[in-house]
C-alpha cells in the first residue's frame, strides 16, 4: 500500500474512531439526562443530586470530546477538505455557544457546591436539553460531512 493510501486509510480510521467515542458518550449523556430528568420534584434531599453529580462529570466529558477532540481534529490542518472545513467554521459559533451554555450549568451545579438550588434546576434541565439537542444537529451535521 502506498504512504499516500496508508496515510488515508488511517486519517478515516481516526475519523470513525472519533465519532464513534462522540455517539457513544453521547448517548451515555442523553441517559442520564433522562434519569435525572425523571426526578423531578427535585429536593435538596433526593436523588438528584448524586446522579446529578454523575450526569455532570459526563456532561464535561462530552462536551470537551466533541469541541476539543472533533475541531481540534478539524482545524488542526489534518482535515483538507474545504466543504468539511467551511461547514465546521459556520457551525462552530453555535457549537461553542452551546459549549458554554453547558458548562455554566455545570458550574451552577458543581459538586462542591453545598445546596442544590432545587427550586431553578426543573427549568435549567429544560433549558439544557434544548441545547444538547441543537448541540447533536450539529454534531451529526460534522460527522456526516467527516465521515463522507
Amino acid at each position: 500500500m502506498s504512504a499516500v493510501m496508508q496515510k488515508k486509510t488511517d486519517r478515516r480510521h481516526h475519523n470513525q474512531n472519533l465519532v464513534s467515542e462522540l455517539q457513544q458518550e453521547r448517548q451515555q449523556v442523553w441517559s442520564l439526562y433522562c434519569e435525572v430528568a425523571k426526578l423531578k420534584p427535585f429536593s435538596v434531599a433526593s436523588e438528584a443530586h448524586p446522579l446529578l453529580t454523575k450526569f455532570s462529570q459526563l456532561l464535561v466529558d462530552y462536551i470537551s470530546l466533541g469541541h476539543f477532540g472533533v475541531y481540534e481534529y478539524l482545524l488542526s490542518g489534518k482535515e483538507r477538505r474545504e466543504k468539511v472545513l467551511n461547514a465546521a467554521q459556520s457551525i462552530y459559533p453555535e457549537f461553542s455557544r452551546i459549549t458554554e451554555a453547558v458548562i455554566n450549568f455545570n458550574d451552577k451545579y458543581d459538586v462542591h457546591k453545598q445546596i442544590l438550588k432545587t427550586n431553578e434546576l426543573e427549568q435549567d434541565l429544560s433549558v439544557l436539553g434544548e441545547n444538547l439537542a441543537k448541540r447533536i444537529e450539529l454534531e451529526d451535521e460534522l460527522c456526516r460531512l467527516v465521515l463522507n
